[in-house]
């Protein structure tokens, strides 16, 4: 895999809020667009047929400063589905590491790194809470994605074997 410089994988976004402030030498800031409470009754079974995602509920938001332009959410401890404003578009040779920004983790949150191919938009992650509570301003910069090119794979190389199921010895 190769590690594609901020300036390439911009390319791959779109709905940047700032793409003066979120573009690095080798990653792409994120930036909170919604987020949401879960309900806690989420369904998963082995078909599918009975799958049921938990469901969202509206987190209100408030103004902190009389001069902001922009509201906050209060998380108190807890998991939240964020809905970020920027969306991939991937080709088919490349993947997306989405990672917590070090400001999140710091602040007492985070969320899984998650790998992403092809086209996604909106992109979303499950943020937990960690501390007793958290404040994100709308539009803050909370996650960061790294684009990988993937190497092709070499020319008349044999696919992989499966490995061989070893016997257990009987006594």
């Amino acid at each position: 895999m190769q590690l594609l410089p901020g300036k390439a994988a911009v390319q791959r976004l779109k709905n940047l809020v700032s793409e003066k402030h979120q573009v690095h030498a080798y990653h792409v800031d994120f930036t909170a667009r919604t987020i949401y409470g879960l309900n806690p009754t989420g369904e998963v079974d082995f078909g599918g047929s009975e799958y049921v995602p938990a469901q969202r509920q509206d987190v209100r938001t408030h103004q902190k400063h009389s001069q902001d332009r922009y509201q906050w959410w209060e998380l108190p401890h807890g998991a939240y589905l964020v809905e970020f404003n920027e969306a991939l578009d991937l080709k088919d040779d490349e993947i997306a590491l989405l990672e917590p920004h070090e400001r999140l983790l710091r602040a007492g949150a985070s969320h899984n790194a998650n790998f992403i191919r092809g086209q996604t938009s909106p992109v979303h992650t499950l943020l937990n809470v960690t501390s007793a509570r958290i404040q994100i301003k709308q539009n803050a910069r909370i996650s960061t994605v790294r684009v990988f090119k993937l190497a092709p794979a070499a020319k008349g190389a044999a696919p992989a074997k499966p490995a061989k199921k070893s016997k257990a010895k009987r006594r």
